[in-house]
C-alpha cells in the first residue's frame, strides 16, 4: 500500500535528470573541450544563435532564386485586389438547409459553414443539391451554378465574375535591310557594268583594226609567189 502523501514525501513523477556540468576537469568527460571539439564555428559563443535562413556567410537561398515579378514587393505601389482569399462552401453543404430557403452568408455564419462575413464567399460544384434554394453569395463556380438551378433554384452574385483578359500577341516585324548588303549589290553592280562596257571596247577595237591588216597580208602573198 503506497505510504501517505505529505509535504516530506512529496516527488516528481519522473526522476530529475542532473544538469549537464561542462569544463569540470577531464574525469568529468566534458572538460576541456566542454564537448563542443576544436575550433570552428560551432565552438564558439553564440553559434547556436543563429537566425533563420543563415547559410554560413554563402550567399542565401533566397537571394540565389529569381524573384517573382510583378509590383508585389513591399516597396512597390498597392495594387489590387489580386491576392484575395475567399470561403468555399460547396454545394453539398447546402442540403442541410430545407426546400425554399434564402441561403445567405450571414445564414452561413449561424450554421458554422463560414466563420465571418470580412472574406467573400465562393460557393463550389463539389456534390449533389435535391433541394430548391435561393442562394446567395458573392461568386459561383460554373458547376456549382448548373447544379442549384437544374434543382429549381436561383443564384445571385454579389459581384460579376471578370473574364480574363486575352493576351494579344505582337506580330514580327521584318527585320530591316542591312546597309552592308545594299553596298554589296551596288558594287557588284558596278563592277559588271564595268566589265561589259570594257568588253564592248575591245570588240570594237578589234573590228576596226582588221580592214588595216589584210592589203599587207596581200603584199606578202604577192612577194612569195
Amino acid at each position: 500500500m503506497p505510504e501517505k502523501l505529505n509535504l516530506s514525501s512529496l516527488k516528481p513523477a519522473a526522476p530529475r535528470r542532473s544538469r549537464k556540468r561542462i569544463g569540470r576537469g577531464l574525469g568529468s568527460g566534458k572538460g576541456r573541450y566542454s564537448g563542443r571539439g576544436i575550433k570552428g564555428q560551432k565552438s564558439r559563443s553564440g553559434s547556436h544563435k543563429m537566425r533563420p535562413g543563415f547559410e554560413g556567410g554563402q550567399m542565401p537561398i533566397y537571394m540565389r532564386l529569381g524573384k517573382q515579378r510583378g509590383p508585389y514587393s513591399k516597396d512597390a505601389m498597392p495594387m489590387g485586389p489580386h491576392r484575395t482569399e475567399t470561403y468555399a462552401v460547396n454545394v453539398r453543404d447546402l442540403e442541410r438547409f430545407d426546400a425554399g430557403t434564402d441561403v445567405t452568408p450571414e445564414l452561413l455564419v449561424e450554421k458554422g459553414l463560414i466563420r465571418n462575413t470580412r472574406l467573400d464567399v465562393k460557393v463550389l460544384g463539389t456534390g449533389e443539391l435535391t433541394k430548391k434554394l435561393s442562394v446567395t453569395a458573392h461568386r459561383f463556380s460554373k458547376t456549382a451554378r448548373e447544379k442549384i438551378e437544374a434543382a429549381g433554384g436561383t443564384v445571385t452574385a454579389l459581384r460579376d465574375d471578370v473574364p480574363p483578359k486575352k493576351r494579344r500577341r505582337r506580330k514580327k516585324a521584318a527585320p530591316a535591310p542591312q546597309p552592308e548588303a545594299e553596298e554589296t549589290k551596288q558594287t557588284e553592280e558596278t563592277k559588271q557594268s564595268e566589265e561589259t562596257e570594257q568588253s564592248e571596247q575591245a570588240d570594237e577595237a578589234e573590228e576596226t583594226e582588221a580592214p588595216e591588216e589584210e592589203p599587207e597580208a596581200e603584199a606578202e602573198r604577192e612577194e612569195a609567189d
